[in-house]
């Protein structure tokens, strides 16, 4: 007979959230890929385009840990206007050393926001400018929120942009971030007014069409585009990744080649599939330079890996188990 924890999202806010040692995690994640013999298979996705849908599957093993999660992750972008989150979800974690189930972790989608903030953060630190203190956000939504918060723990943040398509949501979104932060945030009616005194430009959007153009970018800017983890999802004109200015990082390369906004360049003409790139896992293992000048423009392709799951998954399962949270159930 087995048991198995079943964690609510409740119990997992209770003891998990966006802060340092979340950001720690994703980037130890990250420096284990670069580092070690990973097993992270491709991203199993099941298109719902009736609904506007997707649900898609993620998990990773890291050596040496003790726990594997298997991510379950329904997408419904026309959720909001249901009154219904878009994202929910939830993980099932597994013991790498015996293979059975001992948790549930209904999380509703909360610890995929966790650790794709992180990413933003982690990717932020390692090729933003040390001084950055002005944000961009492109979008309204949860992430677009999650991402600001996670950067003000990385960077000295003092103020913010917001551009969407909805003024009326940028400008609801800039008021509640202004008063969760404390910052200095204004809704913006163009990406350009959005962008063109930012230190850091974060995409944040589920866009099948490019929103921030080679316009909207100068020398100096890091830009962490964190939307286009379909292949039909596309925030950044790939005219941008050809710039001479442009450094590009990424998550997983075999991963943004096939749907990030690396693919789209690719799939353009503009990029060879063969050619390479660093991945932020190897930056942050320093076996691949960062940022060189203050003038480059660094852009990382953040497409969210089943190693940031397992990561945030194992963290939050240790630390509920620690506070002896959680539901024991037989089978």
């Amino acid at each position: 007979m087995a048991e198995i924890k079943i964690l609510t999202e409740a119990e997992l806010r209770s003891k998990i959230s966006l802060d340092l040692e979340s950001v720690d995690c994703i980037e130890q994640a990250f420096y284990a890929l670069a580092t070690k013999a990973v097993v992270m298979p491709p991203i199993m996705r099941l298109d719902i385009i009736d609904n506007n849908g997707e649900i898609d599957v993620k998990t990773a093993y890291i050596p040496g840990l003790d726990n594997l999660a298997i991510k379950i992750s329904p997408g419904f972008f026309d959720n909001p206007k249901l009154g219904l989150p878009s994202v929910n979800g939830l993980m099932v974690l597994f013991s790498t050393r015996t293979g059975l189930v001992e948790a549930l972790l209904l999380d509703n989608g909360f610890l995929t926001d966790i650790r794709t903030a992180a990413a933003g953060a982690v990717a932020a630190k390692h090729l933003s400018r040390g001084d950055s203190q002005h944000v961009a956000i492109i979008g309204a939504g949860v992430q677009a929120k999650m991402q600001l918060e996670a950067l003000t723990l990385v960077r000295n943040i003092k103020s913010a942009t917001i551009w969407a398509r909805d003024f009326d949501r940028a400008e609801k979104t800039a008021d509640q971030l202004k008063n969760k932060l404390g910052l200095d945030t204004l809704p913006c009616q163009t990406v350009f007014s959005a962008t063109r005194d930012a230190d850091i430009i974060v995409t944040t959007t589920p866009s099948s069409n490019p929103l921030l153009t080679i316009n909207d970018i100068k020398p100096g800017q890091h830009i962490t585009a964190m939307g286009a983890d379909a292949e039909h999802k596309n925030e950044v004109d790939p005219e941008i990744l050809i710039d001479s200015r442009v450094k590009y990082y990424c998550d997983r390369l075999s991963q943004t080649q096939k749907l990030g906004e690396l693919h789209h360049a690719i799939e353009k003409g503009l990029i060879a599939s063969s050619q390479q790139y660093p991945e932020i896992g190897q930056v942050a293992a320093l076996q691949k330079p960062a940022r060189q000048t203050e003038d480059d423009i660094t852009f990382c392709d953040l497409t969210g890996t089943g190693i940031q799951d397992t990561a945030i998954a194992t963290l939050a399962y240790q630390l509920c188990l620690q506070q002896k949270i959680g539901t024991n159930f037989e089978t």
